[in-house]
């Protein structure tokens, strides 16, 4: 379980996000609204990557892979005047399941190094793919011409829509995943990471079971690239390079591998230091790169895992 301090810090952080438009508006700063609507985005992707690397041991180098397909779903289909949101969202979903899914079945056959290369070479491979679609803009990108249509009442040209749909998904996801990891599902996955021979010898097909987490990370990020397709009204195969994978990866490492939701201020670190030192420099990563060793060194379990209250899963 959550200690009582965490707690209150996932409702008071809630309660602020909630509230940001409101005063973004009141100082006449939109700017703060579209930040923090990419940061959620990134927690989304950030979270559903810890999913299989802190609880599963999944050190999938091409995660980011799903962020573009999930932008692709959005753009594409506009390309070709298909709209309507709920359109869009199927095929994100469906598209992003059976693609995890069959690269799931290829990776999870392997682990260690060797599973990092196949997750990273199989996500470089579709990389190039969207760099070789020159009907969508190849290398240059596409422009979305129109946000996703769900109801005529909730237009997503509207920025606060656009925004409290990101919040809403970003907690609605971080409820799902959370009761995952709780739940037997999450258990066998954990035990999986912890003995996976032991695992099987008491009747658990844990393949089976990592499949299925591997899948769902998969979805999730797919949710966020269809809302980041949505916010930035862009498509480029760049949300699929691997250097995306390795910054999902430094945000789970930043809040905490293996918290679910340390990842949430580990994205909210990283884009608001690379935010503030890309203002002075644009070698800002020379200078984060000493932040996160200090981080890794002396805080081992990131921001999250800083604050006091041990996460007891097994109470759940």
């Amino acid at each position: 379980m959550l200690s009582r301090l965490k707690i209150w810090i996932l409702m008071v952080s809630f309660l602020l996000l909630a509230a940001l438009p409101f005063f973004a508006e009141a100082i006449d700063e939109p700017f703060y609204v579209d930040l923090m609507a990419r940061v959620m985005i990134f927690s989304i992707a950030a979270m559903s990557l810890d999913f299989i690397l802190g609880y599963g041991a999944m050190i999938s180098f091409g995660h980011a892979l799903y962020l573009g397909l999930g932008a692709y779903a959005v753009g594409v289909l506009a390309f070709y005047e298909v709209t309507n949101g709920w359109t869009q969202l199927i095929v994100c979903v469906l598209g992003t399941a059976f693609i995890s899914m069959v690269l799931g079945l290829i990776s999870l056959r392997t682990n260690g190094i060797y599973f990092i290369m196949i997750t990273f070479a199989l996500a470089q491979m579709f990389y190039f793919l969207g760099i070789s679609l020159e009907a969508f803009g190849g290398d240059d990108g596409l422009p979305i011409d129109s946000r996703s249509e769900f109801f005529e009442a909730f237009d997503l040209n509207e920025t606060w829509n656009m925004y409290y749909l990101i919040l809403g998904t970003l907690t609605v996801t971080a409820v799902v995943l959370w009761k995952a990891i709780n739940s037997r599902f999450g258990m066998v996955v954990r035990g999986s990471h912890s003995n996976d021979d032991r695992m099987k010898a008491i009747g658990f097909p844990t393949l089976k079971y990592r499949l299925v987490a591997f899948m769902i990370a998969g979805v999730v990020c797919g949710l966020a690239g269809f809302l980041l397709g949505n916010l930035t009204e862009f498509l480029t195969p760049e949300y699929m390079h691997w250097f995306r994978s390795g910054e999902l990866m430094i945000m789970v490492m930043v809040g905490g591998m293996g918290t679910l939701f340390g990842p949430l201020f580990g994205a909210f670190a990283y884009i608001m230091l690379e935010d503030l030192l890309s203002n002075f420099t644009e070698y800002w990563q020379f200078y984060f790169g000493p932040l996160l060793i200090l981080l890794v060194l002396f805080a081992k379990r990131g921001l999250w895992g800083m604050l006091p209250g041990k996460e007891d899963m097994s109470d759940e």
